[in-house]
């Protein structure tokens, strides 16, 4: 199965973001921390061009620690970039984009003037069902942006004041035109970033399936009893119909509700905390 998925709303968002980089000093990019590298737009890194991108690790409570921090120091390490790490358990404040913005943006205006203007415009954006709005509620202290767990919920441009003569534009989650590497598609689809209308959960859950197997095979064990016997997609989808009743006549795995099952435990942290993808070493 070939995923794609970009509706009309996001082609006309991208068309106003462009309008809005003139006026902008720098870009935040909410990444899942579960796929960085996948939840990375293209789109946006060509519509930011060069201005100071702050990459926002989200969701970090559901992703592998030690692959979160392998992450942070790749993006760190990047030219005029900063990168910091948003969950439950350790949520960012207010303070914490102005302190990683300031210094991008005293060094990009310091040929033409050593101060930071009176006015700062910030952009936030990135893919849909990222953590975004999450955040944005988050940091401000009220529900400025709706939430939940289906993708695409952010519809237009909303500017809220973040800071004394700081403020953040809001923009919705975007896709790109054509998801060209489809293991990057698959990840985001696991993840919940792609509507359940646009996959089949099956491919879905058996490409999961097998990336967990190979990557952390403890946590399925400990998740659902899986023994080394269950060393393939199609065993462990079936040991897991069994495991918690998903039969149908015949005593058969229904494929469908089994695949569902795996992919809400592993989007909702029930699995445990997992990274799909890790940083290419330059």
């Amino acid at each position: 199965m070939t995923i794609s998925w970009y509706p009309g709303h996001m082609h006309k968002a991208s068309k106003e973001l462009v309008k809005l980089m003139h006026k902008t000093h720098a870009f935040i990019e909410v990444l899942d921390a579960r796929t960085p590298h996948s939840s990375s737009n293209p789109l946006l890194a060509t519509i930011r061009g060069d201005l100071p991108c702050i990459r926002i690790l989200s969701k970090a409570d559901l992703a592998d620690p030690d692959a979160t921090k392998a992450w942070h120091k790749y993006f760190t390490d990047k030219k005029n970039s900063a990168c910091l790490i948003n969950g439950y358990d350790s949520p960012l404040q207010r303070s914490d984009i102005v302190r990683a913005a300031k210094p991008l943006i005293k060094k990009r205006l310091a040929e033409d003037s050593p101060d930071i203007p009176r006015n700062v415009q910030l952009v936030i954006g990135g893919i849909p069902n990222a953590g975004k709005s999450t955040l944005l509620n988050q940091l401000l202290d009220r529900k400025v942006a709706n939430t939940g767990n289906e993708p695409a919920i952010t519809k237009g441009q909303q500017r809220v004041r973040l800071d004394e003569g700081w403020y953040l534009v809001d923009t919705p989650g975007m896709m790109w035109p054509k998801l060209e590497d489809q293991t990057c598609a698959y990840r985001l689809a696991a993840t919940g970033t792609i509507r359940n209308t646009a996959i089949d959960s099956v491919d879905i859950a058996w490409f999961l399936a097998e990336l967990l197997i190979a990557e952390y095979p403890e946590r399925i064990k400990e998740r659902y009893g899986a023994t080394e016997n269950e060393n393939s997609a199609e065993l462990l989808i079936e040991h897991i119909a069994r495991l918690r009743g998903c039969l149908v006549k015949g005593g058969r795995a229904d494929l469908n509700k089994t695949s569902e099952l795996l992919l809400n435990d592993f989007r909702s942290g029930k699995l445990g905390r997992f990274t799909l993808e890790l940083p290419e070493s330059d």
